[in-house]
């Protein structure tokens, strides 16, 4: 089955570039454009299993759309972007991004990150089903995790991080284990990203009326409460 590939970018060079390079070197691709926020949305009525996402948009800020694309669906988000200080990252990824490549890029690099992303999205989940803790239930193959009935608002990212801790629970993982189980081994990101995505989890057990079972262990990383 031929996967889909959403490329906004508002750079008419780079929309011809990356359209030749998908045709010539990842034909068994299938290839979106989009050079607008506004078409951006349109374009996901086409279900597209990855996006590759300029952050300078004319008509709204990539940080701002990648809030609106995720409230619609899940699927890995590539930004492209000149922009690479910490705090972008940070943004970034708090807005939901999963990985950063930064202009000027390799398109062999490109290719391999689009590639590596397709591929962990589609591996075969070998974990349990669901687990219960006290009050929370998670539903490992629906990706929710349920307080008291009521699920939990969380990102794709935040999920992620608590599925890796309460499937192995009372293990202690280091910040920069987190990040490299969940974001690749091959990420440019910081890890520090994962302290902003705990503290937001934290607070949505917390608003839930529990207190978070994620335990800081200090000097060392965060673990899952036995």
């Amino acid at each position: 089955m031929r996967q889909t590939v959403l490329l906004v970018d508002d750079d008419p060079d780079i929309l011809q570039m990356l359209s030749r390079y998908f045709l010539l070197r990842l034909p068994q691709m299938s290839l979106l454009t989009a050079d607008s926020g506004k078409e951006t949305l349109h374009q996901l009525t086409k279900n597209p299993d990855l996006i590759l996402l300029d952050v300078n948009l004319p008509d709204i800020d990539g940080f701002t759309l990648t809030n609106q694309i995720r409230a619609i669906t899940t699927v890995p988000i590539i930004f492209l972007t000149a922009r690479v200080t910490d705090q972008d990252k940070v943004q970034g990824f708090g807005a939901g991004g999963d990985d950063y490549i930064t202009k000027p890029f390799s398109l062999v690099e490109l290719g391999a990150r689009v590639k590596a992303h397709l591929r962990r999205e589609n591996l075969p989940e070998k974990r349990a089903q669901v687990a219960i803790f006290d009050n929370i239930l998670i539903d490992y193959s629906a990706h929710q995790v349920i307080v008291n009935e009521q699920p939990l608002d969380l990102e794709k990212k935040q999920y992620q991080i608590v599925a890796l801790l309460s499937l192995n629970a009372g293990q202690v993982f280091s910040r920069e284990q987190l990040y490299e189980k969940i974001w690749g081994y091959d990420s440019p990101g910081d890890d520090r990203v994962i302290t902003e995505h705990i503290r937001r989890i934290r607070n949505c057990f917390n608003q839930s009326g529990i207190n978070s079972p994620i335990i800081t262990v200090w000097g060392v990383g965060y673990r899952w409460k036995d």
